[in-house]
């Protein structure tokens, strides 16, 4: 709230136990009062003879303010001058905003910063020294090389500027936190001692600068303050900001400020940033790169990861109220490294300690009975002492605030009593734990198989063999494949398992890897079919990792990579593999044979955790002219002599090096008329409950489904022209009858074949032929 130059403030004194009073006369004015609410103050306000009178109900002496807008000085009472307008902030509550363009925090830095040598950098830094000297940093673990690198360094006589590059997580910022550790522990080289690393903020510099000359004006005094004092040493996270910070027309950005500084040794400064970003915005520019010397960090192994969490578990066990076994701490470097492969160590690793503790203190502590009860009581005495308020009943109001106040102290005993309890037994965090919260970060089930589960997975060949009809092969090799993963027995540097699915059309192929992320995921959204089609042309076959650079779409990623990362326990359908440009084999090799794959922008993407299925027609074309052909009741002989034609036109199109990384080359056998009677059920499945919507019954007999499968299946085109033999000799029949409002509910609507047509006739129910 801002005043304006006529604003007065008044402070009064008022006493509940004295019952005084005070009045004020005011003139040509309007009285406007703020009472502040921190000690529940209840005040009775009357206007009689031109006076307001102002009664306080409160057992304690409470300061309140009023504020006069557009009056005159009052009268009677306190008076005001005109220069005491000035200090008008300082009659302001703690919770009131600030007059004028320095807010809250700026004022609170300025204070602190009255008395200190680096005003600038206590208002736009941390230091990071006093942290450690306080004991607020977390131990660091290893990192022994970084840190004397750094040191080694920071003691050069030029140039001692050294920047850290990484990737995102590997702990840049917690090799600096070890460096000021050492040095508040004196185990530097004396060169070092006293040193303060304070970390600029280069947000808070930027921000606010509106006019062009007040970002170089806090950049020099930050310049000049550095160099004055020789013990400060600047961190700057994410350097690469500095690289057209502040940058606009008529101006210099950061680090044309920071050049020359630099150059002439007058501060020290270490940075950090990616190896992206270094590569993008530092080394293009060469006067500022070779100011800096490179320190590399990379990620933390195993081992070192695992030591550091047990380093750091004792803060996290006391701020979740957990413990975590060992076996807890070994499965957040293992799952991570094994499943969660788009991120470094040590970063996921403490990332799944952190949460795991977190899931278990949620899910595992509920809050007393009791402590439930006081704070429901606490707003129920609120709500009501408001109430009183409103009606102006000011001793109810006191005695719910009194009533109030002691059920809060209550309060405060039972929640001080219940943490000592919780931190005397603390809940347990295994491993079990552990990998549930892999599995909710990468969407992988890693946790063991639970007993449901298991039977799940043992029935999954009869739950694919009821919806896919004849091609029992292919779901028993790809059922034992999803068993071998789930139970941790799979080679884990490759794919779940990878298929090619060869036969003619509408046998199956598709349906099948439909079918399968339907069972795995419950959802057929977890498919990812990319149809090869569209991959016939050299140019197109980027498009699968991504455009390369300088071209349009390139920040965008490849539709096979991107979908794989956002999904990265999914079933990959390239469908019509064969149609597909010879390049696009080359660059599935590495996801064939190392589970990963590499998109334009660099990253490899994790195809680990996928069921890879390749569709292909390729063979019977050759097996048509062959003379042999497919049809029902094929031979055993025939078959094998099919299935050598369509392994030598698959040796013809394909390299030897691809047909060697697929698991298992699956032939799909033609389908029989048994078959196609399962298929015809299986389709009209559906059908069947469309029509009990309705509030009828359908009854299909034999003769008319033979009849279908007559006139709906072809040896050529497979099982696909059912469903338009479904359309036209069930559905559009029933359809009519339907219209004509021959069938009520209730009624049985049969049909059956005569001389080659289908034939539909109404069963009316006992109750129907009553009532006519």
């Amino acid at each position: 709230m801002i005043f304006s130059r006529k604003t007065y403030v008044f402070n009064m004194i008022f006493s509940a136990k004295t019952g005084v009073s005070h009045a004020i006369n005011h003139q040509n004015g309007a009285l406007c009062l703020f009472i502040g609410t921190k000690f529940a103050n209840f005040v009775s306000i009357t206007l009689q003879n031109d006076k307001y009178t102002f009664m306080n109900y409160n057992d304690h002496h409470n300061q309140l303010q009023w504020w006069l807008h557009d009056s005159v000085a009052p009268q009677a009472g306190a008076g005001f001058s005109e220069e005491e307008d000035d200090e008008e902030e300082d009659y302001r509550g703690d919770d009131e905003p600030r007059h004028g363009a320095r807010s809250s925090s700026a004022r609170r830095n300025v204070s602190k910063s009255d008395n200190s040598d680096t005003p600038m950098l206590d208002k736009y830094g941390t230091d990071i020294t006093q942290a450690a000297l306080e004991g607020k940093l977390d131990p660091v673990v290893g990192r022994e090389r970084e840190i004397e690198r750094l040191a080694q360094i920071l003691s050069r006589r030029k140039k001692n500027n050294p920047v850290m590059i990484g990737e995102p997580g590997v702990g840049k910022s917690a090799i600096i936190e070890g460096l000021a550790k050492r040095i508040v522990d004196r185990k530097v080289t004396h060169v070092l001692f006293d040193k303060r690393i304070i970390a600029l903020d280069m947000a808070a510099l930027v921000a606010g600068t509106k006019y062009r000359g007040q970002f170089e004006e806090r950049i020099k005094a930050v310049i000049d303050e550095v160099a004055k004092n020789k013990q400060v040493i600047l961190f700057i996270d994410e350097i690469h900001n500095i690289v057209g910070a502040g940058n606009s027309s008529g101006s210099m950005d950061a680090a044309n400020l920071l050049k020359p500084a630099l150059a002439r040794g007058e501060f020290q400064c270490i940075g950090a940033t990616t190896l992206d970003e270094y590569r993008k915005s530092i080394e293009k520019d060469g006067a500022l790169e070779r100011r800096f010397q490179k320190v590399i960090v990379e990620p933390t192994t195993t081992e070192e990861t695992l030591e550091i969490l047990h380093n750091i578990k004792d803060a996290y066990e006391k701020h979740h109220g957990v413990s975590y076994t060992e076996e807890a701490l070994q499965a957040c470097v293992s799952l991570t490294d094994r499943y969660v492969t788009d991120r470094f160590f040590p970063d996921k690793a403490i990332d799944a300690l952190d949460e795991a503790g977190s899931r278990a203190h949620i899910a595992k502590v509920e809050v007393p009975q009791d402590i439930q009860s006081l704070e429901a009581r606490i707003a129920q005495a609120q709500a009501d002492k408001f109430k009183a308020v409103q009606a102006q009943n000011f001793e109810s109001a006191a005695n719910y605030r009194d009533l109030q106040e002691r059920l809060t102290l209550e309060l405060e005993d039972a929640k001080t009593a219940w943490e000592a309890e919780l931190d005397a037994r603390r809940q347990t965090v295994d491993e079990n734990d552990v990998a549930e919260v892999v599995a909710m970060m990468t969407g992988v089930p890693v946790k063991r198989i639970a007993q449901s589960e298991g039977i799940r997975l043992l029935g999954m060949t009869d739950e694919l063999k009821r919806q896919i009809v004849g091609q029992d092969e292919a779901i028993d090799k790809i059922a034992r494949a999803i068993r071998r993963n789930r139970v941790g027995l799979r080679d884990p540097n490759r794919p779940i398992g990878s298929f090619m699915f060869l036969g003619p059309t509408g046998v199956g192929k598709t349906l099948l890897a439909k079918r399968l992320a339907e069972f795995l995921f419950n959802s057929a959204d977890a498919l990812i079919r990319i149809d090869m089609s569209e991959y016939m042309e050299k140019f197109n076959v980027s498009r699968l990792v991504g455009a390369p650079p300088g071209y349009v779409g390139y920040e965008e990623g490849g539709q096979l990579t991107e979908k794989v990362r956002r999904h990265p326990y999914s079933v990959v359908l390239l469908d019509e593999v064969e149609k597909a440009h010879p390049d696009v084999f080359n660059m599935l090799l590495q996801v064939l044979d190392e589970g990963n794959l590499t998109d334009s922008l660099g990253r490899k993407v994790n195809f680990k955790n996928t069921i890879i299925i390749m569709t292909s027609n390729i063979g019977t074309r050759e097996l048509k002219d062959f003379g042999a052909g497919i049809g029902f009741n094929t031979s055993q002989l025939t078959k094998e002599r099919s299935d050598s034609v369509i392994r030598k036109a698959l040796n013809r199109h394909f390299s030897p090096e691809f047909l060697n990384r697929v698991d298992d080359i699956i032939t799909f056998g033609a389908l029989d008329r048994d078959a196609i009677m399962k298929i015809i059920d299986i389709e009209l499945r559906s059908f069947y409950e469309r029509v009990e919507a309705a509030g009828l019954q359908l009854t299909i007999t034999d003769a008319a489904r033979e009849l279908v499968v007559e006139e709906g299946f072809d040896v050529q085109y497979g099982a696909r022209p059912l469903k338009r033999a479904i359309q036209s000799l069930i559905e559009d029949p029933l359809s009519e009858m339907l219209l004509r409002d021959t069938a009520h509910a209730g009624d049985t609507i049969v049909m059956d074949a005569d001389k080659g047509k289908i034939t539909t006739r109404v069963q009316h129910t006992a109750a129907l032929q009553n009532k006519e």
